[in-house]
């Protein structure tokens, strides 16, 4: 049965890697640095005179940072409405109510402010607007076929990269199970990387994202679908996490490193995108349906148990890794266990555990399945793997 599966996994890969060259290369206009996300409401003015409807989450509007964004809309002379009905993990509940606030108040323009939950809501909220039907008919590869309404984002965390990929995830609100949406339409027009905006982040979420991003380019750069390009993009990103995490970890204010992690976001999504991920975004969507794991932190913890996994086939990837960070080592397998151990190094200088709390040893085995289950014929991973190996790589994360 194992070998079957394999099979199946490397036929439906290799389809996939065929039709991802066939993508268009779109990348959002992007705006950088202090000041940036006023240059993005500038720029929305010289496309449309629409009201503009701001998805976002009651936390982001109660600290007055999207006040700000609302300021910038109103000096240009936008007029705005405010759905800030986002939470984490959005359900399509809160995409349903997003677009009957976009019809109710007539607005004909997006503007995604926040983290990943908002951008991915924003994107479905644009593209079911312009498609008749609920939502949930957009779910899966290619299903937009009209253009979303036009789509803007300010993300307000760096570690999704949601505003340059071609996905979002809302989960059902009974099963809890996530719904993927994939369509090369859901990019944005434009994205603003504004380090002002994320200077008053916690050092949880700062952590918890930053590891995110490095997920993204890992398993972008491990891909069997990865190329010159994306690896080049992955590269960036990682070295600019192992630089700058620490720093924006210590001292929240300091724009350069702020601004070098919302870069490194931007970039590890540039490469995922065209990539897709693997067992580490597999199992951490699990945790987030069975116990509501913040992603970011299911990532890292995910993160260097999958690599240990993945080491004996992708061992020459993870050295040159090694040597972008300047790890030492003699050879490719010593120098790819220095770049696990620079990941688990990173971990704990940042505070995040290498265990998850909330996970019960009776959930071990339906957790794999359904981990598994999603990765089977959707991501392309370097070395697949048995029920009875994630189990086991699971056990690792008991406390």
């Amino acid at each position: 049965m194992f070998g079957l599966k394999k099979f199946l996994h490397d036929i439906a890969i290799a389809v996939a890697g065929v039709l991802a060259k066939l993508l268009p290369d779109k990348i959002p206009v992007t705006f950088v640095g202090p000041g940036a996300s006023t240059e993005l409401c500038e720029s929305i003015a010289h496309l449309s005179s629409d009201k503009v409807l701001i998805v976002t989450d009651a936390v982001l509007v109660e600290i007055g940072l999207v006040g700000r964004i609302a300021e910038a809309l109103d000096a240009v002379g936008l007029p705005w409405s405010i759905y800030a009905g986002v939470e984490p993990d959005p359900t399509t509940v809160q995409v349903e109510a997003g677009l009957a606030q976009l019809v109710s108040e007539q607005c004909k323009v997006v503007l995604a402010v926040g983290g990943g939950s908002s951008m991915d809501a924003a994107k479905v909220i644009a593209a079911a607007a312009t498609n008749p039907g609920p939502p949930e008919k957009l779910e899966g590869i290619m299903k937009v076929k009209h253009a979303p309404m036009p789509l803007f984002a300010i993300p307000t965390t760096a570690g999704t990269g949601s505003e340059v990929t071609l996905a979002a995830v809302v989960s059902d609100p009974k099963t809890h199970a996530k719904k993927f949406f994939t369509d090369p339409k859901l990019i944005p027009l434009m994205t603003a990387l504004d380090p002002t905006l994320m200077t008053g982040l916690p050092v949880p979420i700062t952590a918890a994202t930053g590891m995110d991003a490095l997920t993204h380019a890992v398993e972008s750069y491990l891909s069997k679908m990865s190329n010159e390009t994306t690896e080049m993009y992955a590269k960036i990103s990682v070295r600019l996490i192992f630089r700058h995490l620490q720093t924006a970890c210590t001292d929240g204010n300091n724009l350069e490193a702020r601004k070098a992690m919302a870069l490194a976001s931007y970039y590890a999504g540039l490469a995922f995108t065209r990539t897709s991920v693997g067992y580490v975004h597999a199992i951490a969507h699990t945790f987030g349906a069975y116990y509501r794991t913040p992603h970011g932190l299911a990532n890292a913890i995910a993160l260097p148990h999958v690599l240990e996994f993945s080491k004996p086939v992708a061992a020459k990837r993870l050295a040159s890794l090694a040597d972008l960070i300047g790890c030492e080592g003699s050879n490719d397998l010593e120098k790819a266990d220095r770049f696990i151990d620079a990941v688990r190094d990173l971990m704990t200088k940042i505070e995040i555990p290498f265990k998850l709390d909330a996970l019960a040893s009776d959930d071990v085995t339906p957790i794999a399945t359904q981990a598994l289950d999603e990765a089977h014929l959707n991501y392309p991973v370097p070395r697949y793997m048995s029920q009875a190996q994630c189990e086991a790589l699971l056990r690792q994360m008991l406390v």
